[in-house]
């Protein structure tokens, strides 16, 4: 199997043209917008001309399929509001070459998807928590968009192009080559990152109700403050993590609604979230319990009421080993000393698809670590080492 760099770069150029920013090479290509189904119309032909049978499932989840028992690379080509154009458009394009590589030796078959909505406008990792059977098509319809757009709605743009679901059955395993979306291997000058796990995460929104007073004449021993107990619980919980946490585990207070809002009001009220993750679940569990007595400590003390309604909870995945051995094998022919295994702190599409069949992840450098923003962005040279490895495992698969 020979793969062709120039051949894998041209294209990759080629999907980042749809829905580009004109910042950097920045791209605008939610699911699907019209550059999302655009880009997905030419993937079907680019599919096509690889001597792959194109096939676009209900959900817009697009799929090339070789002859017979396959293995299932790729990723997803939608983007957020603001994106870079590596996230996901890499696995997409690094599958069609290995396929096409594959087809012109004689072998071994290979299959490509580009899944649908991974980036969330709907909801998290959308088409392949379809297609893993996590979501019904029908509860996905009735996901909404920001604006009100229902996915049922946003769907019926790619309707004449919709067919069947693609039996898993006919896959013997999944891998998704993706950016790193970190900067531990741009830090470390390692080419490849072969995960191990990707972790699992929690996510708890709080509200907390004191009472809303006047600004200037409400003395601060008189306060039931709700953004001086959103403080403290900040504090608290950075200081009594310490002992639970890892280098590797990470929390976000990332949403908070305070009320009123105002500067001249002592504020009643605030709502925030809070999510963690890790990829042991018991640490996981051990940092809810935490988190929840910190929550109940500081309403206490600030006399303030508590609530708290759990969001999500998404379990770690570990990754196949036999896809993973050949991974390793893979980069360390490639680039022998140059590349690690690791966990993924981003969720991907492999977590759904492990559920339903053996699956693995490799990862390339992010320069400075930069991912969700135009600025995003990967040397070219480690983009074609991450294709060499792809492939590599792919051959030794066989």
């Amino acid at each position: 199997m020979q793969v062709q760099p120039d051949r894998f770069l041209e294209d990759l150029h080629k999907l980042r043209s749809f829905g580009a920013s004109g910042v950097g090479k920045g791209v605008v290509r939610p699911a699907f917008s019209e550059p999302d189904v655009a880009a997905r119309a030419w993937l079907v032909n680019r599919l096509e001309a690889a001597g792959l049978a194109p096939h676009v499932d209900p959900a817009g989840n697009v799929f090339g399929l070789a002859d017979g028992p396959s293995i299932l690379l790729g990723s997803h080509s939608d983007t957020q509001p603001e994106g870079g154009w590596l996230d996901g458009a890499l696995g997409v394009i690094a599958a069609l070459e290995v396929a096409r590589a594959a087809k012109e030796a004689g072998g071994p078959p290979v299959s490509v998807v580009n899944f649908q909505d991974e980036e969330g406008r709907f909801g998290a990792l959308t088409g392949s928590s379809i297609y893993s059977g996590k979501t019904t098509l029908a509860e996905a319809d009735a996901f909404t968009d920001v604006a009100g757009v229902s996915f049922g709605s946003a769907r019926s743009s790619m309707a004449h192009l919709a067919g069947g679901v693609v039996p898993h059955t006919r896959f013997s395993g999944f891998i998704e080559m993706h950016i790193e979306q970190g900067s531990t291997l741009d830090e470390s000058g390692e080419a490849i990152g072969v995960v191990t796990d990707i972790v699992g995460s929690r996510q708890l929104q709080v509200t907390l109700t004191g009472q809303q007073n006047h600004a200037g004449t409400t003395l601060m021993h008189q306060r039931n403050d709700a953004f001086q107990a959103l403080s403290a619980f900040n504090t608290a919980l950075n200081d009594r993590l310490r002992n639970i946490v890892t280098p590797r585990t990470v929390w976000t207070i990332g949403r908070v609604h305070l009320q009123p809002n105002a500067p001249s009001i002592v504020p009643g009220e605030v709502m925030f979230d809070v999510q963690w993750r890790d990829v042991d679940d018991d640490r996981l569990a051990r940092m809810e319990t935490l988190i929840r007595d910190i929550v109940g400590g500081v309403a206490d003390e600030h006399g303030m009421t508590a609530e708290i309604v759990p969001i999500k909870a998404l379990q770690p995945v570990p990754m196949d080993a036999t896809l993973r051995e050949a991974l390793c094998a893979g980069a360390e022919a490639q680039a022998s000393g140059k590349w690690r295994e690791m966990p993924s702190g981003a969720l991907h599409d492999a977590s759904n698809m492990a559920g339903l069949m053996p699956s693995a992840m490799v990862f390339v450098p992010s320069i400075n670590g930069i991912s969700h923003d135009f600025a995003e962005d990967t040397n070219e040279a480690d983009l074609v080492t991450g294709l060499r490895v792809l492939a590599d495992a792919v051959s030794r698969l066989s």
